[in-house]
């Protein structure tokens, strides 16, 4: 045998000690202690961070909430009934990501960013943690240019711009979610991304939202992400943050993004089911006491940014269910108090046809007509003081018999006024259609008119401007303010439609006499 050397054999050692760390990989692991409800309860990660993703057999992840001393809280995202007490958890030294990009556009997804509309895989490589802090005053601007609904009511009065972030607010069935489907299907072609997050709604009230923007053509530019009532609550908790961090992929890239969360209660009691069950003390009216700062941590990701970050927009639309018009219980005062104003949808006002049912006097923008087009403004601000005079003298007039002229011209003007904001479903209006009728009805052109003609008469406006004053509409689009030369041509042309409408009226009288 060849005799071996001292000296290899050293360095044969030394090699194996320089290597030994390279081979041996140390992976933090505990056990699963007890099990039950999607939340697990874990021995041995003792450096487990808060909010950390964690690898449980099977594939399946989860989320560290509760750090306490002799144990960890985690819920489970997915499927917990294959688990088993005394399986190994690994830590992963991550952050819970979705998948974000371009490639998102047009697809419907969960809250973990994967597909869930028979439509492949998504073609997207780029990532963003669903918790990210919000940014600095530094890094913002204010709130300047207008984010269209396309509705009258709420385009001419309470104006929403891009970067805020306006709270729709009401009881079940007063068409909050019909808002918000208007601006997604209003902003096809305005270079917005619309984002719709569905929390805790049926999967058949998920897919008709599908299929009603598709009819629509308004898939192109908007991402459905759906955290259906069957799934289990910590899918519903992140759905929120994940849809947020799919806006802040456009927004970081100088883009312009909406996000639409439907709705926040539900979302407050899937969070609320996840903390009793992990066994944190609930407080006032029962929610745990960190349940302003869930929504607050989302809400206040929505920004415009400065030019220097690129200038881009992230829109929040947050949706509070209230229960019987209380708007001063515990979750819609917390958001309202997070949120950029308010836009408050009436049973009464729903169920009495004004649609959308939207109560002028509880409502409001606090970025208002900042962030409005300036002609809007012009026509808009008279308008909003319109209504609310007129609401306030409806319910005094109810009691009187004998009214003076005056009283009776403003119930009248009100009368008609209401009826012109009234608006179909699914028919979105551009900011110059909105200009000129609002203008119709502010400068009193309705107010000899029967309230049952009114549709037909704003209806027949649209078409006679679209014909026969494109120069005047093209002049508005340029000036975007009404100066004395467009205020007189858009007399003119009213005063002459109306003619035309008046004498088509007396016509249709006459023949069915």
């Amino acid at each position: 045998m060849a005799q071996i050397k001292a000296d290899e054999i050293t360095q044969l050692l030394r090699e194996q000690i320089a290597n030994y760390d390279a081979k041996v990989q140390v992976d933090e692991v505990g056990t699963i202690t007890s099990l039950g409800d999607g939340i697990a309860r874990l021995h041995g990660l003792d450096k487990v961070m808060a909010g950390e993703l964690l690898s449980f057999p099977h594939g399946i992840a989860g989320l560290a909430l509760s750090l306490e001393e002799d144990q960890v809280g985690a819920v489970i995202l997915g499927e917990y009934t294959e688990l088993r007490e005394g399986d190994e958890v690994k830590r992963t030294g991550r952050i819970l990501s979705v998948p974000v990009g371009e490639g998102m556009i047009g697809r419907v997804v969960n809250s973990l960013g994967q597909p869930i509309d028979d439509k492949g895989p998504i073609a997207t490589t780029a990532t963003l943690p669903v918790e990210r802090l919000a940014p600095g005053i530094v890094d913002r601007q204010p709130v300047r240019e207008p984010m269209a609904t396309g509705l009258k009511a709420i385009d001419a009065m309470i104006p929403i711009g891009r970067g805020q972030r306006e709270l729709i607010i009401g009881d079940r069935q007063t068409g909050k979610t019909a808002v918000l489907l208007d601006t997604i299907i209003n902003n096809a072609k305005n270079d917005l991304i619309c984002i719709y997050c569905a929390i805790g709604q049926k999967r058949s009230s998920i897919a008709q939202v599908v299929q009603t923007l598709n009819e629509a053509g308004a898939m192109g530019h908007t991402i459905v992400v759906a955290a259906s009532a069957s799934e289990p609550a910590p899918m519903l908790y992140l759905a929120p943050y994940a849809a947020c961090a799919l806006g802040e992929y456009f927004r970081d890239n100088g883009r312009h993004a909406l996000v639409m969360y439907d709705d926040l209660s539900k979302h407050a009691m899937a969070y609320r089911e996840i903390s009793l069950l992990l066994r944190r003390p609930p407080g006032r009216e029962a929610y745990p006491g960190d349940v302003f700062y869930l929504h607050s941590r989302l809400l206040e990701r929505a920004s415009k940014l400065s030019d220097e970050k690129g200038g881009g927009s992230l829109t929040a639309l947050p949706v509070i269910e209230t229960q019987a018009g209380d708007v001063s219980a515990y979750i819609p005062t917390n958001v309202i108090s997070i949120t950029d104003g308010q836009i408050f949808l009436e049973t009464d006002l729903f169920n009495s046809g004004v649609r959308p049912a939207v109560n002028v006097g509880l409502s409001v923008s606090r970025v208002g007509f900042s962030a409005a087009i300036k002609a809007v403004k012009q026509v808009g601000s008279t308008l909003k003081l319109d209504l609310a005079q007129y609401r306030e003298l409806a319910a005094f007039a109810q009691f009187g018999s004998d009214l003076d002229a005056l009283t009776q011209k403003q119930l009248n003007r009100g009368q008609r006024l209401t009826e012109l904001l009234k608006q179909p479903q699914f028919h979105p209006l551009t900011w110059q259609q909105q200009m000129v009728v609002l203008f119709a009805g502010t400068q009193g052109y309705l107010d000899d008119l029967q309230v049952a003609d009114i549709r037909a008469f704003e209806d027949g406006l649209h078409e006679s401007f679209e014909k026969s004053q494109q120069a005047l509409m093209a002049d508005l689009t340029k000036k975007k303010q009404l100066d004395d030369d467009l205020r007189n041509r858009l007399h003119a042309a009213i005063k002459e439609y109306k003619a035309n409408f008046a004498a088509e009226v007396e016509e249709t009288a006459a023949s069915s006499h």
